[in-house]
């Protein structure tokens, strides 16, 4: 079990927040948590991605199309 204070909706005030014991192997990291005041849940996500590259091309002026 870990502890975490984060702002709970519920109880409109910062509340401690823990994880429960996790059942797919996250440990202490388990994106799960309860709010000990209300019970309210969330889910805490992040995520990493590689940001798209556009691919470099020239623009091809439009022909016969022009801003008036």
């Amino acid at each position: 079990m870990s502890d975490r204070e984060l702002y709970c909706d519920t109880c409109e005030g910062v509340q401690p927040f823990e994880a429960p014991p996790c059942p797919d192997g996250h440990g202490v990291d388990c994106p799960e948590l309860a709010c000990t005041g209300c019970g309210a849940a969330v889910l805490i996500a992040t995520f990493a991605f590689q940001p798209t590259r556009l691919a470099d091309r020239r623009r091809r002026p439009s022909a016969g199309r022009h801003a008036a």
